[in-house]
Parts: C-alpha cells; structure tokens; sequence
C-alpha cells in the first residue's frame, strides 16, 4: 500500500499541475513520490517479478494523469452524434504505455549502473521522448513538461531563449534533485548536506523566475510597425451546421460578421480554420474561378488596402498515377485526389496563395505508418471514428507578405500551435506576427480548447510575436509578445475581435537555435548507453 499510495500522490500532483485550472509549482515534485516508489521497491522490497509491479504502478500514475488532464478528447463526437470513447481511450491508454516504458528503461538502467548514472539517464530519456513525440507521427506533446507554465507567462519569459522543452528540462532537474536531497538525507542525516542541498535547490527554482521577471518587467522590444486585425468567429456548428447549411450561405454569413463590425481601416480579416466551405472543398487548380473566393475578393475591394486570410479545405486532383504524393488516394479509374487543411490569404487583383498545414491530429487528418498499419488495421479506425485516408502537407513553413504595410503573417493551423520549434520556422520565414486559426468546438465546451490557446502563449514567448486568434466558437483573442492575453472573447458567442498588433522582426535565440536542451539530451542519452555498453563489455572480458 505504501507504494500504491505513492504511485497515486505522483498521479494527483501531475493533474493537479495542469493548466488552465491548475497550480503549476507542485510539478517541481511531482515526480518525486513516483521516483521513490521505484527506489523503494527495487532497493528494499522482496518482491518478486519488481520490474513488473514497477511498471504496472507507473502505468497507474500516467493513466490518472493522462485521464484528468486530457479526458475531455471524450467531448468529440462520431458522425451520428454520439460520444467516441475509443477517441480518449486510445490515446490514453497508448501515451500512458509511452511514458511508462520512458521510466520502465529508467529502471532497467539505475539497476545496471547505479542511483546517480540513472538518475541522468532518466532527465535524458524523458527529454528525447518529448523531442520523439514532437515529431513521429503518432504525436501527442500535450503533457510534454514545459507546457505546465502556460497560465503563468510571467515566470517563463526566459523561454524565449530555451522554449518550452527548457521548462521540461528545469522541471526534471528540480524533480531529480529533490529526490537525490531526500536520499542523501536517508543516508548519513547530516543537517550540513541538508542545508547545502537545500540551498542549491531554491537557486535552480528562483534564478530562472528572477531571470523572467526582470526580462517582464524589462521587455522594450521596438515594434517595426502596427496592423489592425479583426478576427472572425462565427461560431459555426461543426457536425451539423458545417454540412448541412449551403456552403454560400455560410459564406454570406461570415462576410456578413466581416461587414457589420468594420469600423474604420482593417489591415486583416483572419477567419477560423477550415472556415470554407461546408461539405466538401475547393479546388487549387481553380482557385482563380471560385465562387467562394472570388466572392470574398469582391468583399475585398469594398475594403481598399485590407487582405482576407481564412482556413479553408481544399483539394487537387491527378490524373496519372506516376509521382503520386504519398498521401493521394484514388477516388475514380484514372483519378486520384490529395485534400488538404489550408490556409489562404487573398488580394483583390492577386494570385490566392496557400499553405497546407503541416502537423496533422494523428487518427483525424493523418493514418499514421498507413504503410504499415493499414494492411493490418484495415477500415478499423473509419469504424473508430478515425480515417482510412491523410492529408496531404507542406514540407515547409510558409509567411504571407502583405503589399499594403509591412506585416507578414504566420498561417498557423490549429494543432500546430502547440510545436515550439516547429512555430519557429514561420519566423525564420519572416512572419513577424503569427496568425492561428482554429476550430476546436469539436470538444464542446471542455478543457480542451482552453489549453489549446493557453498554449498559444507559449510561442508569444519563444517567438516575441504577438498573436491573433481566430476560433470558430472561441476562445479568440489578441496576445502579445509577452505571453499576456490583452483582449479575448467568450466562448460560444458569434462575435468579432479587434486587434492592434505589432509587428516585431528580431529574432529569439529559442527562433534561432531551436529545442537545444533537447538535442543535448539525445547525445546525452547516446553516451549513456554507450558507456553502459563499454562497461558491460569490461565485466564480461574480465571474466
């Protein structure tokens, strides 16, 4: 019971950490009661078979966590209305058989090499598997450890320069230590390494919030230039109204929200994800006879000087079967289509350009490994609420310029906010403000599209680029490149939302140099196991 009880103290302080309800300062050590569990049992117990009771009272712990902090995934729906409960058993049970298997090899490691080598085996094996689930294509960094500080810009303005897998960093090493400090307590109860360690750990806590505060307080970045944007939300049903109400129709009604609340020059009208049109998608190789677009140029040059950037769904067809895009699926006998979740901007007078979005929800806009999986799963996942097909991508990020002022818009998609490094090649591209457009009313009204925009905060930081957000139900809202939200809306309602936002062209070191820690963190892992395998190469020539 003493190590059940333990599993579950780790379980509550992870949940409990969680934005947007939660206190993020109990992550410092939350991982303490699951790490002394391990100790406890692999040190002290007779237990038989400990790797398993290790790894099942792991699994408990990330179950809890992952099902409070992320069992809204159950406010989605199936196509005849009901509630999916494979859409948050799946990815419940799977990121929580991920995590286990990350402190599993943790384990396995501290019983070959000792407490303290496993110790930096464990801070380097969590932070590769962040890095690992930022980019396979099953990912799901939703629970990755620097996201904990979202509701709390203010202490991690230094993400600036290390982003949000240097949080996750800062969080295990303070994890870690407060672990190694009970330990060396445990072991010799000198009050004098008590009191060093101590002291040790209030630095790693309070240096970095002393650094951020003062870069918040401080903050006197010189703006290029200002743009007014009106963010669009025309909170539009998605599983009935989107495709049952006349795509023209919901058009009218958008530009109609559009018209009604333009007072005085808009540079921007930012419309949500997917936006246009209801059933079904546009064409790319008739962008320029669109009725749809073409009636939001004739809007457009009602409003001299302002550009128009919505999400859209949009397609292309092939006719040969030759140099198919991976993600083309044959639709006819000689036809073939790949769809995509775009974003657009239009020009009156211009070529409509488009971006494809680049991170796909796994199990919704992606099969992931078809390759592999589908043979095997067949229409499983069509059955599950899921695809049989994906969607097709860009391989590089894109930044809209705009021939009437200086801004450059990031064209971000929806899931894509929450990819730290990934938000940074928009800037690279020269975005130097970035635009989302979302539509997470497929939750309802639950956590998730909370801690979605909630993240958004996360890249005003690391990027110091303000952000306009567009949502389909809400939450829109304006938020600079401090990470504050200066101005939102209420989830639900039809509305509109003002902007000023500037325009900033510096760039981070975090823009620049990306997920650092974690790559250090690979090769850290890497040596790790060579030494591992060097050493165990000794015993067994010594022999």
């Amino acid at each position: 019971m003493k190590y059940v009880l333990l599993t579950l103290i780790s379980a509550m302080l992870l949940s409990i950490s969680w934005p947007t309800y939660g206190i993020p300062f109990f992550i410092f050590f939350a991982l303490v009661p699951l790490l002394m569990m391990e100790h406890g049992i692999s040190k002290f117990s007779d237990y038989k078979r400990k790797k398993w009771i290790i790894f099942g009272l792991s699994y408990l712990c990330f179950v809890i966590w992952n099902i409070i902090t992320t069992g809204w995934l159950y406010g989605s729906k199936n196509p005849d209305g009901s509630h999916s409960l494979m859409a948050v058993i799946f990815p419940v049970l799977v990121n929580s058989l991920l995590y286990s298997f990350v402190f599993q090899c943790y384990h396995w490691y501290k019983n070959a090499q000792g407490t303290y080598w496993g110790l930096a085996f464990f801070i380097a094996i969590w932070m590769s598997f962040e890095k690992f689930h930022l980019t396979w294509e099953l990912t799901w960094p939703w629970l990755n450890l620097g996201n904990v500080f979202s509701e709390y810009p203010k202490v991690i303005q230094w993400y600036d320069t290390l982003g949000s897998t240097g949080g996750s960093f800062w969080i295990l090493i303070i994890n870690v230590f407060i672990f190694y400090t009970l330990r060396i307590w445990e072991a010799g109860r000198k009050r004098k390494d008590l009191i060093k360690n101590s002291s040790i750990l209030a630095a790693l806590i309070f240096i970095p919030l002393i650094i951020s505060l003062a870069k918040y307080y401080n903050f006197n970045e010189k703006p290029i230039g200002q743009v007014n944007i009106l963010m669009l939300q025309p909170d539009l049903d998605p599983y009935a109204e989107k495709y049952s109400k006349d795509s023209l129709t919901i058009e009218n009604n958008l530009l109609h929200l559009a018209e009604k609340n333009s007072t005085g020059k808009i540079d921007y009208y930012i419309a949500p994800e997917t936006a246009i049109p209801g059933r079904g998608s546009i064409s790319e190789t008739a962008f320029e006879k669109s009725m749809l677009l073409n009636n939001i140029k004739g809007f457009l040059s009602t409003h001299s000087g302002s550009v128009f950037a919505t999400g859209i769904s949009s397609h292309r067809f092939y006719t040969h079967p030759e140099n198919l895009p991976k993600a083309a699926y044959q639709i006819n006998a000689g036809l073939w289509v790949e769809s995509f979740n775009s974003a657009v901007q239009i020009i009156p007078n211009k070529k409509i350009e488009v971006y494809h979005k680049g991170k796909l929800v796994p199990g919704v806009e992606i099969f992931p490994y078809m390759d592999v999986l589908k043979p095997i799963l067949g229409d499983a996942m069509l059955n599950l609420g899921g695809t049989v097909a994906s969607l097709g991508t860009d391989k590089e990020r894109v930044a809209f310029s705009n021939p009437f002022n200086k801004g450059k818009i990031a064209p971000i998609i929806c899931y894509e906010s929450i990819y730290g490094e990934f938000t940074t090649d928009y800037v690279k591209k020269g975005a130097n403000f970035l635009a989302i457009m979302t539509n997470d009313s497929w939750w309802g009204v639950t956590e998730g599209h909370k801690q979605l925009l909630s993240y958004a905060k996360l890249r005003a930081i690391e990027t110091r680029r303000e952000i306009a957000r567009a949502a389909n139900s809400g939450i829109s809202a304006h938020i600079n490149a401090k990470g504050q939200i200066t101005t939102d809306t209420f989830y639900g309602d039809e509305t509109t939302l003002f902007a000023k936002v500037n325009l900033y062209d510096s760039m981070t070191f975090y823009a620049r140099a990306g997920d650092l820690l974690s790559r250090i963190s690979i090769f850290a892992l890497g040596f790790l196991l060579f030494y591992f395998l060097i050493k165990s190469y000794q015993k067994k020539m010594a022999k």
